[in-house]
């Protein structure tokens, strides 16, 4: 029996029985988050009586569609399940801007030299590691940028950092555990650059609740002049998805280089891009089925198309499995025992939907009986009939056996042998509906494992439904 679709065994994770509500209350509460988000966000006018006669038109919708183009979601005007999906998320508090890379008005520090104090602590961490963790998102920014950043301990800073909650004086209260976790002012005097963190929330060092150095290099941004990208890799995005490494993406270097220009550093610094999934030179580091889904891995992101979603679906890896590491390089999927393997190096994880299985990372040779000459899996894929998987390795593969848990006599053998015309390197593989999808930079091969054949030569994501010439 095949378990829930993986989209909904996320729809269904933490939840809890409730009283049943009214059609009527439903779409009170639904009118009620659109309504906030948009007036919050979105510049929405805070007139309820008169929104509440218009929700179907005018404002509303014109501004719910600016906010689903600023996400990538369909531009309806309508709260679908997607829109409002984002409307729950954390996120920072300061609005979003669609059109501008740059804070409206372009504020800047009139100097590269600047000075910051953290005025209070947060209990939820030890004072070290809230000045390691400001520390680091500031030098995030210095190290892309002429900028730099003393701490200072008394007095007036440019940039005053603190832990605050509900109504502190700024005309933007927090709202609790949850939904704003922050928010920082644009550069300039009084208040201007400052940066307060949501006491309400949970803070810590770790992918648990809220990464404090996360936030901050986020929040800090802000502070420096930059408002919000619409670019999901981007750390000035508005959402907060705790993603491992955080790190600057291009997006960002570019964005804090338009206002101060580049960095000292004889070499440039780059970062890394998010995949566009129309590119017509896109390229996949691993695909696998899971549970009756195709997911396609790149660099940080997972990629898909789904039941729940017209749209490509793309995110962060660590948004379902934060302890995996990214830039994987292979994957497959057990379906009769409902796991899924990933590979980076001579290394390999298994989780059952969202859970990491016990006991993981273990090493391929011990698992596999891969010689200690295999540095790494390029690709694998797992026939469900025949319980065999196929492991490829440079120009080789080995096939091992699911039922006794051990390579089969006779193996490796050369790719070019056993699969004709697919080349001597594969990069991703999937097998859907009895054929093999190979993968070979921004090639993909339709392979009958039974007449031995290529089908069909597509381009590597056919599958998004992109418009390519």
């Amino acid at each position: 029996m095949h378990s829930l679709p993986l989209m909904l065994l996320l729809l269904t994770v933490g939840s809890h029985g409730f009283p049943a509500i009214s059609e009527t209350q439903e779409q009170d509460v639904k009118t009620e988050i659109v309504q906030k988000y948009l007036e919050n966000y979105y510049h929405l006018n805070n007139d309820r009586e008169r929104i509440a006669k218009q929700k179907n038109g005018g404002q509303v919708v014109e501004k719910l569609k600016q906010m689903q183009k600023f996400f990538g979601l369909k531009v309806t005007g309508k709260p679908d399940a997607a829109t409002l999906k984002v409307m729950k998320q954390p996120r920072c508090g300061v609005p979003d801007v669609a059109q501008f890379v740059l804070t409206e008005g372009n504020p800047r520090w009139e100097k590269t030299h600047l000075t910051y104090r953290i005025k209070n602590y947060t209990p939820d961490l030890p004072q070290a590691d809230v000045d390691q963790a400001i520390a680091k998102a500031f030098k995030l920014w210095s190290d892309v940028s002429p900028l730099t950043f003393t701490k200072v301990f008394e007095g007036e800073a440019d940039i005053m950092i603190s832990f605050v909650w509900g109504d502190h004086r700024d005309n933007s209260p927090f709202d609790g555990p949850g939904g704003v976790l922050a928010h920082a002012f644009q550069p300039g005097p009084g208040i201007g650059g400052d940066a307060h963190f949501d006491e309400d929330e949970t803070w810590t060092n770790n992918f648990r609740n809220y990464n404090l150095y996360h936030v901050a290099a986020h929040e800090l941004g802000h502070s420096l002049g930059l408002s919000h990208s619409m670019d999901i890799g981007a750390l000035m995005y508005p959402s907060y998805t705790f993603s491992g490494e955080i790190q600057l993406a291009q997006d960002d270097i570019n964005g804090i280089q338009a206002i101060y220009g580049p960095s000292k550093n004889p070499i440039q610094p780059a970062g890394p891009k998010t995949p566009q999934v129309c590119d017509s030179k896109l390229t996949f580091d691993a695909v696998t089925t899971i549970r009756g889904e195709v997911m396609f891995f790149k660099d940080r992101f997972y990629m898909r198309v789904n039941y729940f979603y017209p749209e490509v679906e793309l995110n962060f890896i660590s948004l379902f499995w934060p302890h995996l590491p990214n830039g994987l390089e292979a994957a497959y999927e057990v379906v009769e025992r409902d796991e899924v393997r990933f590979f980076k190096g001579n290394k390999y994880w298994a989780v059952q939907g969202q859970d990491m299985l016990p006991g993981y990372p273990k090493d391929i040779y011990r698992s596999f009986g891969f010689p200690k000459t295999v540095k790494n899996i390029n690709a694998a894929v797992s026939e469900e009939d025949t319980g065999k998987t196929y492991f490829f390795v440079a120009n080789k593969y080995w096939r091992y056996d699911e039922h006794k848990r051990s390579m089969d006599a006779g193996y490796p053998k050369m790719i070019a042998e056993d699969f004709p015309g697919i080349g001597n390197k594969v990069d991703a593989v999937f097998k859907k509906d009895g054929f093999f999808y190979f993968f070979h930079g921004t090639r993909q091969y339709k392979f009958d494992p039974k007449t031995k054949r290529i089908l069909t030569l597509l381009k590597a994501n056919s599958w998004f439904n992109c418009r390519q010439k």
